[in-house]
Formats: structure tokens, sequence, C-alpha cells
């Protein structure tokens, strides 16, 4: 009888420590400099904007950021006030182009920043991934978007 309830206990730990390891497989890690980041299915939070370092006010605390889906090819995300949605389109030679994009329609004090981000995804024509680092660039210029692979809260 011992040796059943012990087979039993031994059972019921590895199956609950198989269950731990499964969910944590289900949690995406920030990519590394040994794995880097996907262009699709990653969050991308936006960092820099048109060469300058993007700095969350009070009124806009929650991050900016866009993620690419495989499944019809649509972009959704957050672009500082307003939630946003469209189609983008994966080219030879990274390119990318965004189009049918909508938002949400809310006010908020300060749309500057939100308005820039939204004119840029409708300006950039391709893009480079180095790590978990992604920019959005206009022709051979400057990036106009630099973007970080993270996890979202």
């Amino acid at each position: 009888m011992k040796k059943l309830i012990l087979v039993f206990l031994l059972m019921a730990t590895i199956i609950a420590g198989c269950k731990s390891t499964q969910k944590a497989a289900l949690v995406q890690q920030p990519s590394t400099p040994q794995q880097p980041a996907e262009m699709q299915e990653t969050h991308w939070k936006l960092t820099e904007l048109m060469g300058k370092p993007v700095v969350f006010s009070e009124s806009n605390k929650k991050e900016i950021y866009i993620v690419l889906n495989k499944d019809g090819n649509s972009v959704h995300g957050f672009s500082g006030c307003n939630t946003i949605m469209g189609k983008y389109e994966l080219k030879e030679g990274n390119r990318i182009t965004f189009s049918a994009m909508a938002s949400t329609m809310m006010a908020c004090p300060d749309m500057a920043l939100e308005s820039e981000f939204n004119k840029m995804l409708g300006t950039v024509d391709n893009y480079s991934i180095n790590n978990n680092m992604m920019t959005l660039n206009k022709a051979k210029m400057a990036p106009m978007a630099r973007f970080e692979a993270v996890v979202p809260e």
C-alpha cells in the first residue's frame, strides 16, 4: 500500500512539473543577442521616433507599440492615446508597407507624438532587425523609428 501511495505521489509530482514547464514555455521571453527577435508575432515597443528618444509623460504612461500578426497580415498596437489596427505587407529585400490603418477616436491632451507615429507608419518602406531591435526606415535615410522587442506587461 505504501508503494502504491509513493508511486501515485511521484506521478502527481511529475505531471505537475510538466504542466508548469509547458506554461513557462508559452511566456514570450525578451530576445537576446543569441536569440534574435522575429519580425512577426513580436511586441515591438517604440523607443525612438524621428531621431528623438520617446519619453512618456504623466498623461501618456502607456508604451507605444505594434505587433505584426502572421494571421491575415494584420497589425495592431497602441499609438499613445488610441488603439491602432490595419494591414501590412512584407516584400523581398526587407521592404514593408502599412495600409488600411485605422484607430479609435479618443481625444487626449497631447496628440503630437501619436500624430507623428501614425504619419511615420504611412511613410516607411523598409525595415531592419538586429537581435531584439527593429528599425522602420524610408529609403536610405536614417531610421524613422526604433523599436525594442519586449514581453508586454
